[in-house]
């Protein structure tokens, strides 16, 4: 696989001008398929973060005086100049992470509704005003926290960045924006996009680089009162230590292990299409897979034949291949972390699909969709994030036991629910602690619910309101509609 006209060097973009390190480093940049270079990147540093705040700082007050629809009018632009790039950034995303090109595709088209959806949301938003009979009125002023540092991460890196860009523009603020080292070459668009619809310079800022040099400089800077995060629960508490110096508002959006519960009279084959599709989309690399099948014991033994047949039977290939269903892992370091747990697997539970490199695929990370049976509840692969196309199993008898189960790890960011008793689909729904539940569907996200996890799972929500809420402050004001009677201290009798 080959992608014609990409950039040598992946720069930063701040002020509106492509600019190198302020000291001349790069990182490398591979392709998963063959771990081959195929660009440099510059590394940003502290002062690459520091002229990127600049920029955003000087460019704030112009951006967030505009009304609110003349900022849903440039989130719309960039929205049409996303979609005339649909097959260039559905390339190049599926090339840099490995990602299958159909499910590349689909990223490509949501990226564009995230600005079309938060253009409307700011249109409509009202405020909030309270009255107290005749004596006061009180009314909520919004106003946009100033400069929000977005660090992504690197599945579906594009996608991503556009659910944290979008909201952020559309409540007024401007930002700086850390993309994923491992996945940079999506994020080398945005300057052209926006661009050619008429962001202004210094509203929008990237700078690359890794994590503990560009990202910690991010967090650190005080001049960046909102830090929005989404990545691994190690990090996210890394980044929430760090902004306790500046009492930053943060939203973490972290890691899962997310259970899908399935009970004996549920639909099995639409349980199973959606168990199959939410582990093994995306190479596994999703925050809501459901990487942890929870079976009543009566379907226990046919619903585990059947997922490990319908493991083997998913194509792995090269990622431009539309017919691949799984591609290459998005880096070597990732790709042997997943096959450890592999190997830990193995050790644990019964391997019943999977767990090796397919016959045909000589080079690049790949692995064959792998399915662990009888997994024990302390088990490392029913408790630890693997984020790989690998799947833990295990029975359950009753209800309790299912909520238990479900509830048995440190996280808490999605679940999924297979039942025909819809009171009982109810009943684990509230049971379970998950931010957010499906019950009989696969994740399918309405734009306007909130997002986010408990415990280890994440701190805070967007989605919707939320997200206007999170960059936004909110001030309410009082006014009084009468006379005014206050206890008067001090005054003569």
């Amino acid at each position: 696989m080959s992608i014609e006209n990409l950039p040598p060097v992946i720069r930063h973009w701040i002020g509106g001008e492509l600019v190198d390190s302020a000291d001349g480093r790069t990182f490398p940049v591979a392709d998963p398929m063959t771990n081959t270079p195929y660009a440099k990147a510059a590394a940003g540093g502290p002062a690459d973060v520091e002229r990127a705040v600049a920029a955003a700082r000087s460019a704030f007050p112009a951006w967030s005086s505009l009304g609110n629809r003349e900022r849903a009018t440039v989130l719309n632009r960039i929205a049409d100049a996303v979609e005339t790039r649909h097959e260039r950034l559905a390339s190049i995303e599926s090339y840099d992470t490995g990602l299958p090109i159909t499910q590349a595709r689909g990223q490509a088209r949501r990226a564009a509704e995230n600005f079309r959806y938060f253009a409307d949301v700011i249109v409509a938003l009202g405020e909030e005003a309270f009255r107290q009979g005749d004596e006061q009125f009180s009314y909520v002023v919004r106003r946009p926290v100033g400069v929000a540092g977005l660090i992504t991460p690197w599945n579906t890196p594009f996608m991503l960045e556009s659910w944290k860009l979008a909201p952020a523009l559309a409540s007024g603020c401007t930002l700086v924006l850390k993309p994923a080292e491992w996945t940079p070459l999506s994020a080398s668009l945005w300057p052209e996009i926006f661009a050619e619809a008429g962001v202004p310079d210094g509203v929008v800022n990237i700078v690359h680089g890794l994590g503990e040099e560009a990202g910690q400089a991010l967090v650190d800077h005080p001049d960046v009162p909102l830090i929005s995060f989404t990545g691994s629960t190690d990090t996210g508490r890394h980044i929430i230590r760090s902004s306790a110096q500046h009492l930053k508002t943060t939203s973490m959006e972290l890691g899962g292990k997310s259970p899908a519960v399935v009970f004996a009279d549920a639909d099995l084959e639409a349980a199973l299409d959606s168990v199959v599709f939410g582990v093994f989309s995306l190479n596994g690399e999703r925050c809501t897979a459901g990487s942890r099948v929870l079976v009543e014991r009566p379907a226990y033994e046919e619903f585990t034949r059947r997922l490990a047949e319908r493991a083997d039977a998913v194509r792995v290939g090269p990622p431009s291949d539309p017919a691949t269903e799984v591609g290459a892992l998005v880096h070597p370091e990732h790709y042997e972390r997943v096959l450890n747990y592999v190997e830990i697997g193995r050790k644990e539970a019964r391997l019943v699909a999977g767990g090796t490199r397919p016959a045909h695929l000589a080079d690049g990370n790949y692995l064959q969709p792998t399915v662990f049976a009888d997994v024990p509840r302390d088990a490392r692969i029913f408790q630890e994030e693997i984020f790989g196309p690998v799947v833990a199993v295990a029975p359950f008898d009753d209800e309790s036991e299912a909520v238990e189960l479900a509830n048995a790890t440190q996280f808490g960011l999605a679940a999924y629910i297979w039942t025909s008793n819809l009171k009982r689909g109810h009943r684990i729904a509230h049971a379970v602690e998950s931010g957010m539940i499906w019950i009989n569907s696969h994740n399918v996200r309405d734009l306007r619910t909130p997002f986010g996890g408990v415990k280890a799972s994440g701190v805070g929500r967007e989605g919707g309101a939320h997200s206007i809420d999170f960059y936004t402050e909110s001030k309410i004001v009082h006014v009084a509609l009468g006379d005014v009677h206050t206890p008067r201290f001090g005054a003569a009798s």
